[in-house]
């Protein structure tokens, strides 16, 4: 695991271990194209995610970091197909983003320079189409009322989410 990668998953692990629950340990399950597949264990069970960076970003924000989008699954909290969205840049408050994939658009809600689908309801709809795509673009609004728009290659979704459906941690 290359240090951005590292650098990448402490972004989004030390989040998404919530409740005070921290990493046991994180493995790569395999690279896949534009797209990597890990597996991480908390003390509530398994977490397991497939992560890509953005191929564009348009207009580049001053205060851009880094982007990452991710796919997960936490088969202990029956949480599964979950979309997380790292922008590299503050969202305005009170506004969605938009991702969309081959015409078909999924609505985010946005925390500061996170996002996440709107209706947890949708994440397979979501995950199908990701798999059954090519790009996805995620388009919002940052605070300083700039319309950002962050590409995706999905080259490898479908075998990253594959890695990660089978994964127990």
């Amino acid at each position: 695991m290359n240090l951005r990668a590292l650098a990448a998953l402490a972004t989004v692990l030390v989040p998404a271990l919530s409740g005070g629950a921290m990493a046991q340990s994180v493995k790569l399950l395999g690279e896949f194209r534009d797209w990597t597949a890990y597996t991480a264990t908390e003390s509530t069970g398994p977490v397991c995610f497939a992560l890509s960076k953005p191929t564009e970003v348009t207009p580049s924000p001053d205060e851009f970091t880094e982007a990452w989008l991710y796919l997960t699954n936490r088969p202990s909290e029956s949480v599964r197909n979950e979309l997380n969205l790292v922008a590299g840049f503050t969202f305005a408050p009170d506004t969605t983003a938009t991702a969309t994939i081959s015409g078909q658009s999924f609505e985010l809600f946005t925390d500061k320079d996170a996002a996440w689908l709107l209706d947890p309801n949708q994440n397979d709809n979501l995950a199908g189409a990701l798999r059954a795509g090519s790009t996805v673009v995620i388009e919002g609004t940052s605070d300083k009322g700039i319309r950002i728009t962050e590409t995706f290659s999905l080259s490898g979704a479908t075998a990253a989410s594959r890695a990660i459906e089978s994964c127990t941690g």
